[in-house]
């Protein structure tokens, strides 16, 4: 603890500090809950930064603090209560800046959010408030003033996902190409109507928002009652289109079976899920939506499976350089799965569109 405590001795904390220990099981950052011995003062989260994800400390705390100013303003504004646990706090070093290098790892501070807890589940009424308050989330950031960065440049771009899987095909490090030559040519099929999103943005038709970009049940606070106090977990909040927020939730929440299921008859796109994460999105977020964006609403759906089959057979054909495998055909069993689960999405757009068309 004797480090911990004198990285933390670099912010202004209130309270004495007299236990820090591990806390949750974040898969990027490395947190610990920094406990206080007096009642007034508040406990802490310190985190380190994965600086090998994130390589401007100083553009993405810069984002997260414009993205809970402007949110913790317009909580003010309403007169709502308990707002201090109704939006992330970053503590302060000495030097003013909310991160500390200590000559190797980047650290930061956030206030405890006491009594709240998050979720796993995904079912449809959880997935319904996660719909709400993601919504909400973009909702209130509609009107920020300050321009983002992009903290991990060029994650949802369409456009730059497939050149990627174009110049592994060029290469063929691995010498695979021909074994999976069946959904490099389904790929290319699609192509074009997936990469409408850049082509719309380009030709000023669709703009960009402030997006929280990792939408997933567990990046939420509840309160004791199942109340959503607030979205956490905001590294990739940056610009994106709506769809980063909605379609990235969907492929992984409504999916029957698992990213990497090796029996495709499990992989399908759940209905009840989506009716009810959009059902909440909508309420929260057609205030600013416009229509171009709301009638794309299931392109999204299907645009955030297609990219991840992009992904995971570009990895393929490279030899398995990006993600983690724990067998050989690893990335073949995911992409094969994430494309029936496009298909899926492809078979219910009818319905999507009809049951968007119904909450508007």
């Amino acid at each position: 603890m004797k480090d911990l405590l004198s990285i933390v001795s670099h912010f202004r904390l209130k309270g004495t500090v007299v236990e820090i220990k591990p806390l949750g099981a974040g898969l990027i950052n490395d947190t610990y809950k920094v406990t206080t011995s007096e009642a007034d003062a508040p406990d802490y989260v310190l985190q380190r930064i994965n600086h090998a994800i994130f390589q401007n400390v100083e553009m993405l705390q810069a984002n997260i603090g414009s993205v809970t100013g402007h949110i913790r303003k317009k909580l003010e504004e309403k007169g709502e209560s308990d707002i201090e646990r109704k939006v992330l706090h970053f503590v302060p070093g000495a030097d003013g800046k909310t991160y500390w290098h200590d000559g190797e790892s980047y650290w930061r501070v956030m206030t405890f959010i006491p009594r709240a807890k998050t979720y796993e589940t995904v079912n449809p009424e959880y997935s319904y408030y996660a719909g709400a308050a993601f919504g909400n989330f973009q909702a209130m950031l509609a009107d920020i003033p300050d321009t983002l960065g992009e903290t991990i440049p060029d994650f949802h771009n369409m456009e730059f996902r497939l050149k990627q899987l174009r110049e592994a095909v060029a290469a063929d490090a691995a010498g695979r190409v021909k074994e999976v030559q069946y959904f490099l040519d389904e790929i290319e099929k699609r192509a074009d109507e997936m990469c409408k999103a850049e082509r719309l943005h380009r030709e000023g038709k669709l703009p960009k928002r402030v997006c929280h970009c990792d939408t997933k049940v567990n990046n939420m606070m509840f309160d004791e009652d199942g109340t959503v106090l607030c979205v956490i977990d905001l590294d990739t909040v940056m610009p994106s289109f709506v769809f980063s927020d909605y379609g990235d939730f969907l492929r992984s929440g409504a999916n029957t079976g698992l990213e990497d299921d090796k029996n495709l008859d499990n992989v399908n796109f759940n209905m009840e899920i989506f009716q009810a994460f959009t059902k909440g999105y909508l309420e929260s977020a057609k205030s600013f939506l416009l229509p171009i964006e709301i009638e794309n609403l299931p392109y999204a759906a299907a645009l955030f499976p297609y990219m991840q089959c992009v992904r995971f057979l570009a990895d393929y054909i490279n030899g398995d350089t990006y993600y983690k495998i724990q067998y050989p055909e690893h990335n073949l069993v995911r992409t094969k799965a994430q494309f029936k689960l496009l298909q899926s999405v492809e078979a219910h757009t009818p319905e999507m569109k009809e049951f968007i068309s119904s909450c508007i």
